[in-house]
């Protein structure tokens, strides 16, 4: 199952005075902290045992740019993942999930 929501970066998000002054961009760990957070909050799993297993980055997002995130368990260990601005791919990847004792599996 496909579960889908918004990822909302503040615009005045500290991260933009350092990247970059004059014509700032979300930087790729801020996008990644918050699909990560949004994903362990509505999939259910502790952000703590998730790791990247990749990540493509496609576009840039400026700031206060709407964004929407598509992820789905793809196996009991194994998450994909998508973000989109409205009219085009942002970024791609898969996260897998740790479980309590330190090998892969299970929400």
């Amino acid at each position: 199952m496909t579960t889908i929501t918004e990822i909302h970066i503040p615009v005045d998000h500290p991260a933009f005075a350092g990247h970059f002054p004059g014509t700032p961009i979300v930087p790729g760990v801020v996008l990644l902290d918050e699909t990560l957070l949004a994903i362990a909050a509505l999939g259910g799993v502790s952000a703590d045992r998730c790791a990247i297993s990749s990540v493509k980055f496609r576009s840039v997002v400026r700031p206060g740019e709407a964004v929407t995130l598509r992820f789905e368990f793809v196996g009991p260990n194994s998450i994909r993942f998508e973000l989109r601005s409205v009219d085009r791919p942002v970024a791609s990847g898969a996260l897998t999930v740790e479980s309590a004792i330190g090998t892969t599996g299970g929400r």
